[in-house]
């Protein structure tokens, strides 16, 4: 299967399939994907994400971005939600440059897990639907906002730690291309140093962060986003591939 899918005006558009688990399951293909901002679809490549046949877009985005950069154009059958995760604007002028961009983006990544725990909750249970599946999630980079859900959902669905740290520096390979492109559309808008840049160490931090503040990924879901045990039940159902049986 490809998990890179080719869109000439995105740059990180990704099937989030193919990750084994610790119970000898895999992740399956065409169920979730993760993504950089759907406004900028048109004409082919609109063509082309709606041959995915995606049924629910969640949009991580404040609405403000939205209503600059615009969204997914409205497609029959499919449902779109706006759930912004980010309370805190970022202050980059905070950014110490001895300490490293991986620290500062999880130390940005753990805000989101305390000001956006409505919204997770709420996105969190949608992908875990079978019916709602196939889910794309995306913000503007596909990979602050987008790459703390993902981490979740991979999370609770039993992968581990180092195959969500590959996942979310896949990003990395998009990252050239994503500032050229920021740069085409905000021309003269400043950039901090750490822009577009997806370090391992980012979500490696996050991911020790987390844990060390609520005992694990899963731990925090249940906990302080209220997920019920039959919900995250439901999402490795139809997320992963069956058990395989011993004997």
């Amino acid at each position: 299967m490809i998990r890179h899918i080719e869109f000439t005006s995105l740059c990180n558009f990704r099937d989030v399939g193919g990750y084994a688990t610790k119970d000898g399951r895999t992740v399956r293909w065409q169920r979730l994907y993760r993504a950089d901002s759907l406004g900028w679809l048109a004409g082919d490549d609109l063509t082309a994400f709606r041959a995915l046949r995606v049924r629910n877009v969640i949009d991580l985005r404040h609405p403000f971005e939205v209503e600059r950069s615009g969204r997914v154009p409205e497609t029959e059958g499919q449902n779109y939600q706006n759930l912004p995760i980010e309370g805190r604007r970022w202050d980059v002028a905070a950014y110490v440059e001895e300490a490293g961009v991986g620290r500062y983006l999880a130390d940005r990544y753990l805000e989101t897990t305390e000001d956006g725990v409505d919204n997770l909750r709420i996105a969190l249970e949608t992908i875990a639907r079978a019916d709602n599946a196939p889910v794309v999630v995306h913000c503007a980079a596909g990979k602050d906002r987008t790459g703390v859900l993902t981490a979740l959902v991979l999370s609770l669905a039993g992968v581990g730690e180092d195959d969500i740290v590959a996942d979310y520096a896949l990003t990395g390979l998009a990252t050239e291309r994503f500032v050229a492109d920021w740069t085409r559309r905000h021309p003269g808008a400043p950039l901090w140093p750490g822009f577009g840049l997806a370090p391992a160490e980012a979500m490696r931090h996050f991911l020790t962060d987390l844990t060390a503040r609520h005992g694990s990924p899963e731990t925090y879901v249940t906990k302080i986003l209220q997920i019920s045990p039959e919900t995250i039940a439901e999402l490795r159902t139809h997320l992963l591939t069956e058990e395989i049986s011993e004997g």
